[in-house]
């Protein structure tokens, strides 16, 4: 069997779901939900996880990025998702700028729950899911909700299968909604936007997502009587007019309402219109900027179909226009002409809250007040996180993977005992051993100590004529030395002198310690100052040599 869906034609759901039966039957373990339903082999799943249908993957519907830049996006968006408090406060225009290039895949989920308030809204309601997970829930919107999970993204894998893992995560999070705001109960597009969210996060972090898109983003969309979508269909009839007069003027003359064409649009977020890269590149604009994007969204699609005059010769009547608007030429909705549209349309957040403010004074005058009354819509991440409170530690991220580590046994107790007294144990006999000096063997004249601050002994006196000293002889030899002393040494010194002599010269070529020793004060002076010269001659030609 066949249908068509927005103007695709498409397999039936039952038919998918009966191929392959037999093959229900074999006990062995298979992987995701549509292995269950029996696409083991002939399936060809596109990288967004879908089967078949109009919102599969192809070239010609999306733009891939080269593998470097993506990498280069998931390191910046690491260090944005790391300090997200700062950046959100500080430098939103840049987080703006990288919402509208797209998410990197690997962190689209987590980027979601952090742009839409719902990782504070969690952590600031530690166990709240799982209290509602745990109840039973109202057996009228249970009943609703079975019914309707099998229409959500059949062609997808993770909900392809009755009763699988993607549909047993859907009904759960519907249900904990219908108990956490019972006054609301259950939309039925609030399924898909759930379902969208399963894909890129758990159960949990999903529910939190759909409360805030139902609280903050599209407040009152799914409340009984679907008040706010035909006020917000209404803003953007009017907003039309400045987009594209053509479309508005051919929408008003068919009497042609917003709610016939954009109900669907608006309170799915686009993701069961759209092929899904677009649809993945709107959310992420969507979560950022907030209901404005939607609405730009909805104004491109109208000015695209319905805004030159050759696309109206094509639809003169009520029914040839919704007929067109129900089938968008792919064209349209490809990934690159879409964002690019988007951006260019020149509405702000100003300009939706002043038309709001507009429409809902014309809704009181010709129907009366609101019978439900929402809770007033934030433009935007940035808004949502001022509005809430929050800590540091609502933003860290917790580990998905935990292991359980099993507890130590004896025989691993002991041996880290041993080795802890081992490395003890070399410690205290490292620093037992006593640290050995080791004299330098290249003394230099910085390295000989100052003389003593006595003066010397004045020289003896003698009757030969005294000589000025060279200037290499330091200041503590004196300054006039009788010439003949170099030459008289051997006449001149008694005979223990030259005892002693010999023994200072060796000890001072070898073993250069002996040179910061004073010279013995029994000698003369005469002596003392041979010595020192003797000493002063052997160190300078030791530091020539060296140098």
């Amino acid at each position: 069997m066949a249908r068509i869906e927005n103007g695709h034609q498409s397999l039936d759901t039952m038919s998918i779901r009966t191929i392959g039966s037999s093959r229900m039957d074999d006990e062995n373990s298979l992987g995701s939900d549509s292995e269950i339903n029996g696409f083991t082999s002939d399936r060809q799943t596109d990288k967004y996880g879908f089967i078949g249908g109009a919102q599969q993957h192809t070239e010609e519907s999306a733009q891939d990025l080269h593998p470097q830049v993506l990498r280069q996006r998931e390191v910046k968006w690491l260090d944005m998702l790391s300090h997200w408090d700062k950046w959100m406060i500080k430098r939103f225009n840049k987080v703006r700028l990288r919402c509208q290039k797209g998410i990197p895949p690997a962190l689209r989920g987590r980027a979601w729950l952090y742009l839409s308030g719902g990782k504070v809204k969690k952590e600031q309601n530690q166990g709240k899911f799982q209290e509602l997970d745990s109840q039973p829930g109202d057996p009228k919107w249970v009943d609703v909700i079975e019914k309707d999970l099998h229409r959500q993204f059949p062609f997808h894998e993770m909900f392809v299968s009755r009763g699988g893992h993607g549909q047993q995560d859907l009904f759960r999070v519907l249900k904990a909604y219908t108990l956490y705001r019972p006054e609301e109960g259950y939309c039925q597009a609030q399924a898909p936007i759930a379902a969208v969210l399963l894909m890129h996060m758990p159960a949990e972090d999903a529910f939190w997502g759909l409360v805030q898109i139902c609280e903050k983003y599209l407040p009152g969309y799914y409340s009984p009587g679907l008040e706010a979508i035909q006020l917000d269909g209404e803003i953007l009839f009017a907003l039309l007019r400045r987009v594209s007069p053509l479309a508005f003027r051919h929408l008003e003359k068919h009497k042609i309402d917003p709610i016939l064409y954009m109900t669907e649009w608006f309170m799915c977020a686009f993701s069961r219109t759209l092929p899904w890269a677009s649809v993945l590149r709107v959310w992420d604009m969507f979560l950022c900027d907030g209901v404005k994007i939607i609405l730009r969204v909805g104004l491109v699609l109208l000015k695209c179909m319905l805004g030159s005059r050759e696309k109206l010769k094509a639809c003169q009547g009520q029914y040839e226009t919704m007929e067109l608007l129900r089938a968008i030429e792919p064209r349209y909705m490809q990934e690159g002409f879409l964002v690019r549209e988007i951006l260019e349309v020149p509405v702000t957040a100003r300009d939706v809250e002043r038309e709001n403010h507009t429409q809902l004074k014309r809704w009181k005058k010709s129907r009366g007040e609101l019978n439900f009354k929402s809770p007033p819509r934030m433009h935007g991440a940035r808004i949502i996180m001022l509005s809430e409170p929050l800590r540091r530690q609502d933003l860290q991220q917790n580990p998905t993977i935990v292991l359980e580590v099993p507890p130590p046994t004896p025989q691993l107790k002991k041996k880290e005992k041993e080795k802890k007294s081992s490395m003890k144990k070399r410690s205290s006999i490292k620093k037992s051993q006593p640290i050995v000096e080791i004299p330098n063997p290249y003394s230099l004249l910085s390295d000989v100590p100052p003389p003593p601050s006595d003066p010397p002994a004045p020289p003896p006196v003698s009757n030969e004529t005294p000589e000025t000293v060279p200037e290499t002889v330091p200041e503590t030899v004196p300054e006039t030395v009788p010439e003949t002393v170099p030459e008289t040494v051997p006449e001149t010194v008694p005979e223990s002198v030259p005892q002693t002599v010999p023994e200072t010269v060796p000890e001072t070529e070898t073993d250069p310690s002996h040179q910061q020793q004073a010279p013995p004060t029994d000698l003369p002076c005469a002596k003392e100052s041979l010595l020192k010269r003797s000493t002063q001659s052997l160190s300078s030609t030791e530091q020539d040599t060296y140098l």
